[in-house]
């Protein structure tokens, strides 16, 4: 898949292309609903799919979802003043030689949001591409957006957030050393160095996966995990963290690894124990539930 830092990284050369635009932040089903029709005009048609977004963007997860090429703009306010002819003209003909344009029946785009669908089409019979907006996905009623996933994490319903984005939720960080205590408990945790922004789910004690990444963001080992989110109010601490400990083993050094947290299912809210034994205690039951929930996961 080919990534495009702006429209000045396109190749000259590049013909006709069916084009998709949006955010596309966490890639959700309603996301994969219109990018996969996208690629499907795209095979009909025997051309490539190129997605237009904006930084930060999830292009490994698009990669996934059969897309070509990957043009990721910058939000300049000079971009940000393009009217819809102008900004129809500089990114999708001038550039992308779009035959069709795909998006969301609710995009907007051009000076405060001005065009809408309709317009698309009006200025797609102008410069020659057919537009198309995709009914937006929705699950009981309720249309499945990134800001409702957001609402779901912060509650810690990170099963429901999974059924919106057709997959686990994953965080990713790297591993750097922390206070250790896990280790003197018996139960070694990798703790992530998060990237500012990160949507984490609620403080609590959550089931999931452990992977350890290459430098290209591929999976190269996976753990059933018991995964910690909060403060360790017990010592009485005030820094969030996101530690996960690879159940039954105590062999593994991550430091300094590059590595995702995949939640399955919240387990417990956060609670500040009364003792060191308490705590203890409460890990081995909470790593138990998490091996049962896991084994056939």
């Amino acid at each position: 898949m080919y990534r495009w830092q702006g429209l000045d990284d396109v190749p000259d050369g590049w013909g006709p292309s069916v084009v998709t635009i949006g955010v596309f932040d966490g890639v959700h089903r309603g996301h994969q609903r219109i990018v996969g029709r996208a690629t499907a005009a795209a095979a009909e048609l025997g051309l490539p799919v190129v997605v237009v977004t904006f930084d930060p963007h999830p292009d490994e997860l698009l990669a996934g979802l059969g897309v070509d090429a990957v043009c990721v703009l910058p939000f300049t306010r000079e971009f940000s003043e393009l009217g819809p002819d102008e900004f129809v003209h500089a990114v999708l003909v001038d550039r992308l030689h779009a035959v069709r344009v795909v998006v969301g029946e609710d995009f907007r785009f051009g000076y405060r949001a001005r065009g809408d669908v309709a317009l698309l089409a009006e200025l797609g019979e102008k410069y020659d591409f057919t537009a198309e907006g995709v009914p937006l996905l929705a699950d009981d009623g309720v249309r499945i957006s990134s800001s409702e996933i957001r609402e779901r994490l912060a509650a810690g319903d990170v099963a429901a957030a999974a059924r919106d984005l057709g997959r686990p939720h994953r965080v990713e960080g790297v591993v750097v050393r922390g206070q250790r205590r896990g280790r003197g408990l018996g139960f070694p945790t990798a703790n992530l160095e998060t990237p500012p922004y990160t949507a984490i789910p609620a403080d609590g004690v959550y089931a999931g996966w452990l992977i350890s990444l290459d430098p290209g963001g591929g999976e190269q080992e996976r753990w059933p995990a018991a995964i910690s989110v909060g403060t360790n109010p017990t010592f009485g601490e005030t820094e969030r963290s996101v530690e996960a400990y690879a159940l039954d083993r105590d062999d593994l050094d991550l430091y300094g690894t590059h590595v995702a947290v995949d939640f399955v299912a919240r387990l417990r809210g956060q609670v500040r124990f009364g003792s060191v034994d308490e705590l203890v205690a409460q890990m081995h039951r909470d790593t138990g539930a998490a091996r049962a929930l896991l084994a056939g996961d």
